[in-house]
Parts: structure tokens; sequence; C-alpha cells
């Protein structure tokens, strides 16, 4: 379980207002009914007015109000590995993606395979408040959020936020900070242009962008993403339509995100997506510190810190792009997926540069003719992979652990070991999974244990095929014998 909050650390850490701890722990000042981040400017209270909290949803479980000042809705997020509670990381990204919104903890709990009970516990254990006051809290801040960062009508933001009518909403803000929300934008002034889709993404520094951003610029997919200068582009498909998005560096801490869809009740989700693409929930330092202590990968670290692991905007796009990998160079699987979504795609009905069609679902490519010059045991490794997903016995959600689901995948013709860790790690965003079978990993690991790196091997990957990728690791000679240059590895 995760150690309690040491008070020593968390008094240092707030009098220095120290960016490291920022979202890792919660102040609350008794005296005023406030909760703040470690970094809020205010004047900082006496020690003894002072508890911490492990998360914004204790705090207000105690019934403290977020802060207007360092706006705690601002904050990075959890961090994507909560010490041994992988069951408490899969039960905040299902609820970051709406699973209390009309089902309940008992249903959440059975996704998970275990028992509500059980859920509630580990909740308490290690983040001081129950799911739904979690989910509570996360629809609120999120919606002082919009109010804050975006023009959209209140009505819109209410629906958005999951609050599902205008009166809830209401009552929530008065009931939290003694004041209706039109009120409260009136106060702080229109803070963006009318019509604006445009959020913060916080994340933890240190955060290296520009290597993140050159893997996916090698994998994109030809006319779903595109890649100029610092900015990423994709194409997306809601509930309301086709859209697309936008992602570029903003303000040190936080990257940028502008959002085109047909209905704006979606941005949360699109947020919670493009902050998984990009890990932003990681925690760099603790990462960093851990895989710091093998000589191989100490100066690798050095050289990129903040490395993330690229998520996927979709899982299965993403397996889709992975066995399309399997055997050929990375170019080559890219022109690939192109030929794919030029084949099955659905064109869209916007002119934004290199972005042409939105990607096929699962039931389009099942069944679908798949000759676009790749052999035939592959076209059929991908429409069975397609068929798992539409039966359902193949999901890309947190309701099912990494083990289960890499079993599941290789269970399917032409997928095995490396394909599965492969898909885990990015569509699953396991920190742990390790591609072991990837040809540059295995010459970097020999006589090696990459048990040593656990539970953060999936960075010490992304570390390994950057340090390839810059000419600064050479796996051409292991074990003093010569090898055949190899790529840089990652599908």
């Amino acid at each position: 379980m995760n150690a309690p909050l040491n008070r020593t650390v968390c008094r240092s850490a707030r009098l220095a207002r120290d960016a490291r701890f920022d979202g890792k722990f919660f102040i609350g000042v008794h005296s005023t009914g406030i909760y703040c981040r470690p970094i809020c400017p205010a004047p900082s209270p006496k020690e003894s007015n002072v508890e911490y909290y492990p998360s914004a949803a204790a705090a207000a479980e105690a019934g403290l109000r977020p802060c207007l000042r360092c706006r705690p809705e601002c904050s990075p997020g959890t961090p994507a590995w909560v010490g041994s509670s992988v069951t408490v990381s899969r039960a905040l990204r299902l609820i970051a993606e709406g699973a209390l919104e009309e089902d309940g903890v008992d249903t959440l709990a059975e996704r998970l395979g275990i028992g509500s009970r059980h859920l509630r516990r580990l909740f308490l254990e290690h983040l001081g408040a129950t799911p739904i006051a979690v989910a509570q809290t996360r629809r609120l801040l999120a919606a002082k959020r919009l109010m804050d960062e975006t023009a959209l009508p209140l009505t819109e933001i209410a629906i958005a936020s999951g609050f599902g009518s205008i009166r809830r909403f209401n009552s929530a803000f008065l009931e939290t900070w003694g004041r209706c929300p039109r009120d409260m934008r009136r106060e702080r002034g229109q803070m963006a242009a009318a019509g604006s889709c445009t959020l913060e993404l916080r994340y933890r520094p240190p955060f290296d962008w520009h290597a993140l951003l050159g893997f996916l610029a090698a994998r994109a997919i030809g006319g779903v993403e595109h890649v100029e200068g610092d900015t990423y582009r994709r194409t997306i498909v809601t509930a309301a339509g086709q859209g697309w998005i936008e992602v570029r560096p903003a303000c040190a801490g936080a990257l940028r995100l502008a959002v085109h869809c047909p209905d704006s009740s979606d941005l949360l989700a699109i947020a919670s997506r493009a902050r998984r693409l990009f890990d932003l929930d990681a925690d760099p330092l603790a990462i960093a510190t851990h895989l710091k202590t093998d000589p191989l990968l100490a100066p690798l670290v050095k050289r990129h810190p903040g490395l993330r692991v690229p998520g996927a905007w979709d899982g299965f796009e993403l397996g889709v792009r992975t066995i399309l990998g399997q055997q050929v160079s990375v170019a080559g699987a890219s022109t690939l997926a192109a030929r794919l979504v030029q084949k099955l795609g659905h064109p869209v009905p916007f002119e934004v540069a290199g972005l042409t069609h939105t990607f096929p679902s699962a039931g389009e490519v099942a069944d679908a003719d798949l000759a676009i010059g790749m052999p035939a045991a592959r076209a059929e490794a991908i429409r069975a992979f397609a068929r798992a997903a539409v039966r359902g016995g193949l999901t890309f959600d947190a309701a099912v652990d990494s083990q289960t689901f890499q079993e599941r995948l290789c269970a399917l013709p032409g997928v095995g070991p490396w394909t599965a860790q492969y898909i885990a790690m990015r569509a699953l965003s396991d920190p742990d999974a390790f591609p072991a079978g990837d040809l540059v990993l295995r010459r970097a690991c020999a006589g090696r244990a990459a048990e040593l790196w656990q539970p953060w091997r999936a960075y010490a990957a992304m570390q390994i095929w950057q340090g390839v990728k810059d000419g600064k690791l050479n796996v051409l000679h292991v074990d003093g014998k010569p090898r055949r240059k190899a790529a840089a590895g990652g599908g």
C-alpha cells in the first residue's frame, strides 16, 4: 500500500511551494475552510491550522472548498502508477471515462473484478475518499475549469462535466463556493474568446516534448495524424460525428489542447484521452530516480529527462498499426497504415493540413479486403483482431488488467508476446509493459535483468529506443560480438 503522507515532507514542500509535489497532496486550511495545492501563492498558514490530504476528494469530504487562487482543478493529476494499487489506477481511469455517470460503484467494481466494499476500502486507503466522492469532486473541478478556460455556455458546461442539469450544476456551485456559476464567471471575467474550446493540460516537469513528438511523427498514420513543427494534430470520432484536435506546448508545465468537434459534451472525455496519449500523469522524477540506478540507463535518462511513454488515442487503431508493423520497418508500417485508411477510412468534412480521414472501426475491418501489400497471414491476423474487438472479447479500457489483456491477445492468430506487450504498453498505459522480444531491447538487455527496472520497464524501453535513435547507445557489439545494425525499435 502507499505510505501515509509524511507531515514533515508535506510541510517543507508547501513552505517552499515545491512544484514537484503539485497534485501529490493537498493542503487543507481549517481556519479558512479551503484546500490548496502545494504551490498556492497565498501567504502560508500556520502549521497548526493545516491538515494534509492525499487527494482533492479527501479534502472536499472533510468539508473544505477549493481555493480560487491556486485552482486545484488545474493540478497535474494523480500519478499514473499509485504504488501497489494498480486497481485504484484502473478505477480512476474508468471514472475519468465516465464510469460512474450512469452506473454505480457496484458496476464499477464488477468491471474491475472485485467487490464494491473492497473497492471502497482501496479508495479510502490510497485517496482518502470513496469512489463516489472522487467522481463528484472531479465533476465539480472539471466544471470550474471549463468555466474559467472556455467561453462555453453554462448549460453546455453542466452537461459536459456530467451534472446532467443546470439545476444540479447551480446547486453544487452554491454548496461548494457559496455563489452561483454565473456570478463566479462574471467576477473572474471572460477568460477565453467566444466559441473557443481550448484547454490547458497540466503535467509534472520535466517533459521531453520533442522526443515524444518525434516518436509519434515517425509512426503517424497518414491522413489520420499529422505532425508539423511542435504541433500534433489528428482526426477524432465522437458520438456527434467527426472532428479533430491540435496539441502544442503552452506555458511551462502545460500543453494546449484545441478541440474542434460538433458537440461540447465530449470535451472532457477528449481531454482525458489526450492526457493518456501524451502520458501527462506520469511522475518523471520518481521514474528517473529509479532508472538512473542502472549504469546503462543513467546517461540516457540524463540526456532525455522527462521522456514519456506515448499512449494511444484509440486502442483498436494502435493494435492494427502494431500488427502492420510486424517484421517491417517503422516507415513500412506507416505506409501500410496509410493505405488501409485510404481504402477503409472515412473522409472528413473539413480542411486541415494533413488530415483527410478518420480511422475505420473494428466492424468495418473485421471482414474487409485487406489487399494493401502485406502477406495474407498478416491480413487475417488484423481481421481476427478486429473480430475479437467487435465481439467484446477484447477491450482497451481499464476494466481489464494488463496480464489478462495480453493473454487474450496472444490467443489470436498472428499475435505474439512482442505485439501484445507493445499494445499493452501504449493502449493500456501499462508502465511496466516491456516488449522483451524487440531486437534492440534484447541486445541492450544482454547480461542484464530487466526486472530491476520494474515497475517502470516501459520507460526503460523508451530510453533505450531513444538512445539508439540518437546514436548514444551502441547495440551492435553485445557480449563482444559484432551484430548487424538494428533499427531504433518500438513498432
